[in-house]
């Protein structure tokens, strides 16, 4: 965009001037439309800039460098001093009542005046307990299966071996399950896995023998994943979410379906809709379906939805810090007050907030969604309306007609007890996933991605469920029915 040239010593006539005061007004329209774009675009890039793990779906990890607003967090204080609060649980090491071994320490001589005390009675035992491991090596079990000739026909006959004993040599159940847990519950790289076990009972295992141990797991895993999945659609509550996942280098997408009890994970190339058709729970399900709002999730019209309200709380956040909206911030603090009561009830055995309350609470939010909606309205357009097409929103309006047009689903933790106010559980089912990629990196195949997935599941399934991981996974070992 050039300025025209003026040459003031050439204007001799009225049309000549009416001509370049013309050209001048042009000259300064564009001007506006440019700084108009350009306003927009450091606009756009300064609130990219200001996007941290407060405001925005960024990990926290992203925080660093982005300036001291990073580590502002959401969470209110409680009043609560640092550290076990009194009514944790804790896991205190306890004395038990039946040691496995005692060693008595006897008193023989006095020390004070040197006189024998060993046929004095003891007045008093205090007693100390160690809990210590034992040492760890395999135990080698030789089967033999005696071989004889039968003197009616002369045929030669063989003791049958256990189903489970197949090879001259072998690893044992317990082996093969400790493998698998250290790799799919602890996330342990193959190597570190195999070299683990190598210091601990001082037998090498080779990689391949893991990667069976794998393999023969989640093989044996397909009918209680099959089961898991069955149970997540018939749930009245269950969570969704998805992470990108890697394979080779290829970008996959990890979906999760689960409840406080359940754990399922499908891997599919696509994140939407054909993603979530193959993933065989949502087509099914007719709960309250928990998940952010994306829109994907919403197509599916045989169960309720129930938005993420940490998702919201985040972004209220953002429009508070980029855009300076007071409607966010009511909105912000309204949403946390609805919480607060919802605990509240909810901690006092209570089945549901009073009906008048639930209302008040409903018309506040409504209120002040159409008080802001109305803001908008009154306010003189930020920038010229396009030749075509409509004005493009900004980020902070975009969230106020979400908030508006989906309140039911925004308040349903309200109205149903049923509902946790955030999608958290979905997201920490899928933190361990993240954590295996950053420390093994990608998978290599996708055997080996449907296997850790289903595998995963299952762990994930056994520790909400409060039971022993390592005992489950030695469990399916164990020879399947109707095997020779």
């Amino acid at each position: 965009m050039d300025m025209p040239a003026i040459v003031f010593s050439d204007i001799t006539t009225l049309p000549q001037a009416l001509h370049l005061i013309e050209g001048l007004v042009g000259f300064i329209g564009q001007l506006q439309t440019r700084i108009e774009e350009l306003e927009v675009e450091n606009k756009r890039l300064r609130d990219h800039l200001r996007l941290n793990s407060s405001n925005s779906s960024l990990p926290p990890s992203s925080d660093k460098g982005r300036g001291p607003r990073a580590t502002k967090s959401l969470r209110q204080p409680t009043g609560r001093k640092p550290g076990g609060q009194p009514d944790h649980p804790g896991a205190t090491l306890k004395s038990v009542e039946k040691p496995d071994k005692l060693v008595v320490h006897p008193v023989t001589q006095c020390p004070a005046c040197g006189q024998d005390v060993s046929p004095v009675p003891v007045t008093r035992v205090d007693t100390r307990q160690v809990f210590e491991l034992l040492p760890m090596k395999l135990e080698v079990t030789e089967h033999q299966a005696e071989v004889k000739i039968c003197p009616h026909c002369s045929q030669e006959i063989q003791g049958v071996f256990p189903a489970d004993v197949r090879q001259p040599v072998q690893y044992g159940a317990r082996v093969k399950g400790l493998l698998v847990y250290l790799n799919h519950g602890q996330l342990l790289p193959y190597e570190r896995t195999t070299a683990l076990v190598e210091d601990v009972v001082g037998q090498p295992v080779s990689q391949g023998t893991l990667l069976t141990a794998t393999q023969t797991c989640a093989a044996h895993l397909a009918g209680t994943e099959e089961s898991i999945k069955q149970a997540v659609q018939q749930a009245a509550v269950a969570h969704f979410d998805e992470t990108g996942l890697y394979e080779n280098g290829r970008r996959l997408w990890l979906h999760s379906a689960s409840t406080p009890t359940l754990t399922y994970y499908f891997p599919h190339e696509k994140r939407g809709q054909a993603a979530l058709q193959a993933a065989e729970v949502l087509p099914h399900f007719h709960g309250i379906a928990v998940h952010d709002h994306w829109e994907a999730y919403q197509q599916f019209d045989n169960c309720q939805h129930a938005f993420c309200n940490a998702h919201h709380l985040r972004e209220l956040q953002r429009a508070i810090d980029q855009d300076q909206a007071a409607w966010a911030e009511e909105m912000k603090t309204l949403l946390v007050q609805i919480k607060d009561h919802v605990d509240q009830a909810k901690a006092a055995g209570q089945p549901a907030l009073p009906t008048e309350q639930i209302a008040q609470f409903e018309a506040q939010y409504r209120n002040l969604v159409d008080r802001a909606l109305q803001s908008y309205m009154n306010a003189p357009a930020a920038t010229t309306p396009p030749a075509r097409g409509r004005r493009k929103q900004s980020t902070t309006k975009n969230l106020l007609d979400r908030l508006a047009r989906y309140q039911a689903e925004t308040l349903r933790f309200l109205t149903d007890f049923r509902v946790p106010f955030d999608n958290n559980l979905a997201e920490r089912d899928l933190r361990m996933t993240k954590v295996k990629q950053k420390i093994s990196g990608t998978f290599r195949s996708s055997q080996g991605t449907q296997a850790f997935c289903r595998i995963r599941g299952f762990i994930s399934t056994l520790k909400k469920q409060g039971r022993n991981v390592l005992e489950e996974l030695t469990q399916t070992f164990s020879p399947l029915p109707n095997t020779t």
